[in-house]
């Protein structure tokens, strides 16, 4: 079992955390002392039929699902902005569903708007779940590592929340997420060298004392390791069955690079059927960059994840060769009978001119998803009249 919780953080409620690995439990901890990822130990299942969709209150966003949520249990302790709720809506637009052009069908798919949120993309769902966790623990610091959407919504979060926060980025990260780094308080720290290396940095600035490293200066806020994120991604599928009436889809097809949306779509929905709101999971599909396509590669090997030798760099968010949670996406993938592809950057390019001719201003790592929606479409793998849910993940103000 975990050892004692430190004295300094202790606080009015906060659930244990265990490893799916080996099965040790702790209070608080980044990941378990074997290297594994850690998980709540026990996410609340609601009792009883699915509630009446009317009952549910817009104006409580995503904390209107504070029963299936493990964090904020105390409403005083919820970061938030307001964030979630994000419209779905039909992606083509019109009844007839004919094309906005003369060489695609149309998309015959819902859109769920994650571009939306405060902070222009979806990982404000993560940020306010796991800014109320660091708050339930009575944190004071909080760091992170990201290319760019999760560090500019931890920073805005912590701002928030009156934490202190530096986010950790790759030496060529765009300036304006740089911008909204700064803008929300926190400091940006550039690291030169790969991905990889900006993670060792961040998880180096963790501090953590040789004889007891759940002891540390600061707090990993990880997109990638916090299990306090994906319970906040999680929400994706709970709105999504919301405004379907409780119904899930037959398909969802998201970005993949640490599988931050994929894993709580999948969580969620999973969450859903055994608490009975739904009556199954949907098919889970994860589009990757061509070139960085390390689930793609595992699957259908190495030409299918490089399919033109050419590294999709439009979609620079999803750019991940080593993904935390690798084993649990594959395991998402083959338990829903779902699949993941590899994206070129000519088809996502392509799709993003799309996406912004119909109206939808997405950043270019949005383009993966529905552009890997057409190639599924051609291969026969998703159905003609199947009902499909896209996530658009980030806004293209941010460009």
């Amino acid at each position: 079992m975990g050892g004692a919780d430190p004295p300094e953080r202790r606080t009015r409620a906060s659930r244990r955390l265990r490893c799916p690995e080996c099965g040790e439990t702790y209070r608080d901890r980044w990941r378990c002392r074997c290297g594994a990822p850690l998980d709540f130990a026990d996410p609340p299942i609601p009792e009883g039929a699915a509630p009446d969709p009317a009952s549910f209150d817009a104006r409580d966003g995503l904390w209107a699902f504070d029963d299936l949520l493990a964090v904020g249990d105390d409403p005083r302790d919820r970061v938030t902005l307001g964030e979630g709720m994000t419209p779905l809506v039909d992606a083509d637009g019109r009844r007839d569903g004919a094309a906005r052009d003369n060489d695609a069908p149309p998309w015959n798919a819902s859109f769920k708007l994650e571009y939306v949120f405060p902070t222009g993309s979806f990982k404000d769902r993560g940020a306010t779940a796991t800014l109320t966790r660091a708050r339930e623990l009575g944190v004071e610091r909080v760091v992170e590592d990201s290319s760019g959407n999760a560090g500019a919504a931890i920073a805005t979060y912590a701002g928030r929340a009156g934490i202190a926060a530096e986010i950790y980025v790759p030496a060529d990260a765009k300036e304006s997420k740089l911008r909204a780094i700064r803008r929300a308080g926190a400091d940006p720290v550039r690291i030169e060298g790969s991905r990889q290396d900006v993670t060792d940095a961040c998880v180096a600035a963790l501090g953590a004392d040789e004889k007891d490293p759940s002891r540390t200066d600061a707090w990993y806020a990880s997109h990638a390791w916090n299990p306090a994120f994906f319970e906040g991604t999680a929400t994706v599928a709970y709105e999504t069955a919301l405004q379907r009436g409780f119904e899930a889809p037959d398909a969802v097809v998201t970005p993949l690079g640490h599988g931050t949306l994929f894993l709580g779509a999948y969580r969620g929905f999973r969450r859903l059927e055994r608490a009975g709101w739904i009556d199954s999971v949907p098919r889970l599909y994860g589009a990757q960059a061509a070139g960085v396509a390390p689930i793609v590669r595992a699957l259908h090997g190495p030409e299918a994840a490089d399919p033109t030798g050419t590294v999709n760099d439009a979609a620079d968010g999803i750019q991940i060769a080593e993904p935390v949670r690798e084993r649990e996406i594959r395991e998402a993938i083959d338990a829903t009978g779902g699949d993941a592809l590899a994206v070129t950057e000519a088809a996502a390019t392509r799709e993003l001119d799309r996406l912004h001719a119909a109206g939808f201003d997405t950043e270019p790592t949005c383009a993966v998803a529905p552009a890997a929606l057409r190639t599924l479409r051609e291969r026969g793998e998703i159905g003609p009249d199947e009902d499909v849910v896209v996530p658009l993940t980030g806004s293209g103000l941010k460009g």
